[in-house]
């Protein structure tokens, strides 16, 4: 019932400032390639679109895994088809590896597929990003010990008792690793990860 809540929050509205414009924000990702990791049932629909529509802006080519073959649908009702399942991915094929939240995602809270990905993206120092209840993937990969972190608050114990340093911030940066702590914040993990990877 805690992780309903992340669902919860009123989707906001998609801004009509234009990317690329914002301080620091690279004008082209060519070339790059980033693979966005979704639930089957109930991923994040906001935290989706600003990662997507982002990076797809910005020319990268974009790619998206599931835990099972089939449409994937959000809590709001949008329905997409993974291009992968996440056990066909690897961390080589891939500039950034980006984790999207929602109730659906703790399908890969204990996913050894996840948990493998997620580490051999950090041992490729590639861009890794999570968001909303999505960062306790990270943590049970092993990745985020020793890390600042943040998440959606109900996932602060997982985070903590896996060794990562909990920031009570919207997004967080340490080292090519990037969480956030739900779609109020989506933008700006979108952009952050958009500036990581220039």
């Amino acid at each position: 019932m805690r992780r309903l809540i992340c669902s919860a929050f009123i989707v906001i509205a998609i801004t009509t400032s234009i990317y690329g414009e914002e301080k620091n924000m690279p004008t082209t990702l060519n070339g790059k390639k980033v693979l966005i990791i979704i639930a089957a049932n109930g991923f994040q629909d906001e935290e989706f679109a600003q990662s997507y529509n982002l990076m797809t802006k910005l020319g990268a080519t974009v790619k998206l895994a599931g835990a099972r073959e089939g449409t994937a649908k959000g809590i709001f009702g949008r329905q997409i088809m993974p291009d992968f399942l996440i056990s066909e991915c690897k961390a080589d094929d891939f500039d950034a590896i980006v984790f999207i939240g929602g109730p659906g995602a703790t399908e890969y809270f204990n996913n050894s597929d996840a948990h493998a990905l997620a580490r051999d993206a950090v041992s490729k120092e590639k861009v890794l990003g999570a968001i909303c209840i999505a960062p306790a993937t990270l943590a049970n990969a092993g990745v985020l010990k020793g890390k600042k972190a943040t998440s959606f608050p109900s996932e602060q114990p997982q985070l903590v008792s896996q060794g990562a340093q909990f920031m009570r911030q919207n997004v967080v940066v340490d080292g090519k690793i990037v969480t956030a702590t739900g779609p109020q914040a989506a933008r700006e993990f979108a952009e952050t990860l958009a500036r990581l990877m220039q």
